[in-house]
């Protein structure tokens, strides 16, 4: 077929509906000679550095790099990120990263803040822990170490035969761990210490435990154990003389007595018997019973041999508030496990009385090595004295917190708390409420304990400031009310704890505080409340605001 000139001329020029966005009625155009010649020199000059590159790796550099690939190798290695600050409640700095862990110089806080060490190779097989990873070893840094050790990152490393790395860089980024505010004012705690530490070798303790505690929300404002270690020192680990001596030591450095000591509470106790007895009917707040100095128990099977239970001095006629008072010890063998026509509570009343108050079981407090303590009881002494029944006398020396009764000065805290905020048993905890994502709410005590029992304690314990046997805590600038203590301890009974336990202000109740002195001199008069009146001198001078 044969196309005229005049149809090509037709659809190029004269058609009148051509798409140009379509290219419809264009003539294609050859490719320039230069555009050709420049495109091709690039690709040119590609394949030229392409295979110089070849030629540069594979023979000039080959045996050298064939070398290295057989000396080298990959090598994952763990980057520990910065461990968490630990701050106090003012925000006072009290441990922290300087080329080491580092903590604060103020006494009395080691046992609060613990040390970090290396992992064991125990550790490190069931935590995967890395061998130059610190761990917490005790206190905060123990309690809280997932938080402030962070995450661990992971760095890739090229290394050669001699252990030189020739490149590396981060697979995985560590990420810093979480700073931490504490509840404890390091003022308060180091002020304590020294308190406690003075007396302890003054007066010859073989140690002391003290604590302030929030009955509101169960921040602990100080928690002192005395005597303590330095966690500077074994958290380096290079001081082994100083350890040594302290894992010797027969007074117990690494035990932290305010959570995990275990005393015999003597007097202080009178005060949860106390809310036991009135609560139970066993006598009004008015009934008085009479010391004479002693209660002689008659003995059936031996008449001219009774059991007489001793009293620490003649009271003469008490009522419950005064007992608590002058801390009559008659006045609580009697409604403790009854005399004569006066009923007492009983063994299984006191058992009931001490559990609501949270004796006998950890606070909750998650603290390592806490302890539960015992409440003396017919069951108890079976198991560990089999064959050898419950008595009366049992009974009556375990309403005044002796024989086998044994708390710790965090649990008598508690329980003082329970009594002060009108019955409800806190959750003791170390941590700023900023600190803590979860606030531990108080749980009530026995639905039965009626309030205006508890009012009646707390009077009895405000009249043992004013008229009583903690008289030395009646300082001007606040009202205290309190419940002092002395346990024996042994069957010699030459050794002593000196304990007191109480709250302030009385009229509206923000802390608890116990003191706890632990075995001393039987003829020493000095002790938990003499500790307590210079510390509540010195908090109207250097924190007043506690005392508002």
């Amino acid at each position: 077929m044969t196309i005229d000139p005049d149809e090509i001329f037709l659809d190029t020029y004269n058609l009148p509906a051509f798409d140009r966005q379509q290219f419809e009625g264009e003539l294609e155009r050859p490719i320039a000679k230069p555009t050709l010649v420049i495109l091709g020199g690039f690709f040119l000059l590609l394949g030229l550095i392409f295979f110089g590159r070849i030629y540069y790796l594979q023979i000039k550099q080959g045996p050298a790099l064939a070398a290295r690939s057989q000396s080298n190798t990959l090598r994952h290695t763990a980057v520990f990120p910065e461990r968490g600050v630990i701050y106090d409640r003012r925000g006072e700095e009290l441990a922290w990263n300087d080329p080491e862990r580092t903590y604060s110089e103020l006494p009395g806080l080691a046992h609060v803040l613990g040390f970090v060490g290396y992992p064991s190779e125990e550790e490190i097989s069931a935590y995967a822990y890395e061998p130059l990873e610190l761990v917490g070893r005790d206190g905060v840094e123990k309690v809280y170490n997932q938080r402030l050790a962070g995450v661990k990152g992971t760095r890739i490393e090229e290394v050669d035969a001699y252990g030189e790395i020739h490149s590396d860089y981060f697979l995985r980024p560590p990420q810093a761990g979480e700073n931490l505010y504490l509840s404890i004012d390091a003022r308060v705690q180091s002020k304590l210490f020294e308190l406690v530490a003075s007396l302890a070798r003054e007066r010859g303790f073989a140690g002391g435990a003290g604590l302030i505690l929030d009955v509101r929300n169960g921040e602990l404002l100080a928690l002192v154990s005395y005597p303590e270690f330095n966690p500077q020192t074994l958290s380096r680990g290079d001081d082994a003389a100083a350890i040594s001596q302290w894992l010797d030591d027969p007074a117990k450095p690494f035990l932290n007595r305010a959570v995990a000591g275990l005393y015999t509470p003597g007097s202080i106790i009178k005060t949860v018997i106390a809310v036991g007895a009135l609560n139970e009917g066993v006598v009004a707040p008015e009934t008085e019973i009479v010391s004479t100095g002693s209660l002689t128990l008659p003995n059936p099977f031996a008449p001219d041999q009774p059991s007489i239970f001793k009293d620490w001095k003649a009271h003469g006629a008490v009522d419950l508030r005064q007992a608590l008072a002058v801390s009559s010890n008659v006045y609580f063998y009697e409604v403790g496990g009854g005399f004569g026509d006066q009923p007492g509570l009983g063994i299984a009343g006191i058992d009931k009385y001490a559990r609501a108050f949270g004796l006998g079981a950890p606070t909750g407090i998650n603290w390592p090595s806490e302890a539960a303590g015992t409440i003396p009881t017919p069951e108890w002494k079976e198991r560990f004295f089999p064959g050898d029944p419950w008595r009366i006398g049992d009974t009556y020396h375990t309403a005044i917190g002796q024989y086998g009764f044994q708390v710790t000065p965090l649990q008598m805290a508690r329980a003082a708390a329970a009594i002060a905020n009108g019955g409800w048993l806190v959750t003791p905890t170390v941590l700023a409420a900023s600190s803590t994502a979860v606030i531990l709410k108080p749980r009530p005590l026995d639905s039965s304990i009626k309030p205006e029992v508890l009012e009646i304690v707390r009077q009895g314990m405000r009249l043992a400031v004013t008229s009583g046997t903690a008289a030395g805590l009646a300082v001007p600038d606040v009202e205290i009310a309190a419940k002092t203590g002395t346990a024996e301890l042994g069957t010699t009974k030459e050794a002593v704890t000196s304990w007191v336990i109480g709250f302030f202000p009385y009229q509206s109740p923000r802390y608890v505080f116990a003191v706890a002195m632990e075995r001393g001199r039987r003829e020493n008069v000095i002790g938990g409340v003499f500790i307590m009146r210079q510390l509540f001198d010195w908090l109207a001078a250097a924190a007043p605001e506690y005392l508002q």
